[in-house]
């Protein structure tokens, strides 16, 4: 098994196309489908179903393809350990982060890392908290800025970023901005709320806050970023429970403590990977996050 073959086997995969794929790698579709051939013939199963406009991957595709990532991130990260030893970093970052995560400015933090390192081509992927996890657990991200999540300690080396506490925004004329005191999920049982999508870091912190209180809450406007979240609460569509810096982005909107609980407490963290298998990039960003190359709103 070569590696070429396994490079692009996961190219289709992602791309789910052939053509689309083979203009990525800056190889001939010809030749990729004779890659592919080669690689189903030494593992004697079909690896995609192939249609007239797209491909899928077949159960022994899926199975090969976690596989096949974790094989190119190893590496992938050879090779830029051996470029370490000899003083020059290079090769690719990967990190993912959620939006607006405490505890890290990601943008000052990149440019702090370009500035120290021009030779390291920088990805970044946006997304929520489960997803990221992952994603590093498969060798896809170097590091990821998420929410703590309870499984991510299994495969995960997690980092202590920043705690607060979560709050509720509302709009100032809704009754709840006038409560004078800290509420509790029992308090807001029958609201009508506004969040992320379910693998975000806070729309998990409250979930895990309402199922331990036994109360059930509605969730009728699901959005994907923190700006839409702001206007539909800015428009009285209902309330949000967010982690306590949110309250800085939107200050027409009314902001009311929730009681300290466990679950109410919303911990971010760098998850990466276990020693021997963080890439030197990613050590290198971890060390200028720790020297304080960067600031945080």
């Amino acid at each position: 098994m070569e590696l070429r073959h396994l490079q692009h086997f996961v190219a289709v995969a992602e791309d789910q196309h052939f053509t689309r794929a083979a203009e990525r790698l800056m190889v001939s579709q010809s030749g990729l489908s004779a890659s592919i051939r080669a690689l189903e013939r030494e593992l004697r199963a079909p690896l995609f179903v192939r249609t007239t406009r797209r491909v899928t991957l077949t159960e022994a595709g899926r199975a090969l393809l976690g596989e096949a990532q974790r094989i190119l991130a190893q590496v992938r990260a050879a090779h830029e350990a051996v470029a370490a030893v000899q003083g020059v970093l290079r090769g690719t970052l990967a990190l993912g982060t959620e939006q607006c995560i405490a505890g890290v400015h990601a943008a000052r933090l990149l440019a702090a890392f370009r500035g120290r390192h021009p030779d390291v081509e920088i990805r970044l992927r946006q997304s929520g908290s489960l997803t990221l996890a992952e994603e590093v657990a498969a060798g896809r991200l170097d590091l990821a800025f998420a929410y703590r999540t309870g499984a991510d300690c299994d495969q995960l080396r997690p980092v202590s970023l920043a705690g607060e506490p979560m709050t509720l925004l509302c709009h100032p004329e809704h009754p709840l901005a006038t409560a004078g005191a800290e509420l509790s999920p029992h308090d807001l049982a029958g609201e009508v709320f506004v969040d992320f999508h379910p693998d975000w870091g806070p729309r998990r912190a409250t979930d895990a806050a309402f199922a331990a209180a036994g109360v059930r809450r509605t969730v009728a406007l699901e959005v994907n970023d923190v700006h839409s979240l702001l206007d539909l609460v800015d428009e009285n569509l209902g309330v949000a429970a967010v982690p306590r810096h949110f309250r800085h982005k939107r200050e027409s909107l009314t902001a009311v403590p929730l009681k300290d609980t466990e679950e109410l407490v919303y911990e971010t963290v760098a998850l990466l990977p276990p020693p021997q298998a963080t890439s030197p990039a990613a050590r290198a960003l971890m060390e200028l996050l720790e020297a304080g190359a960067h600031d945080v709103d």
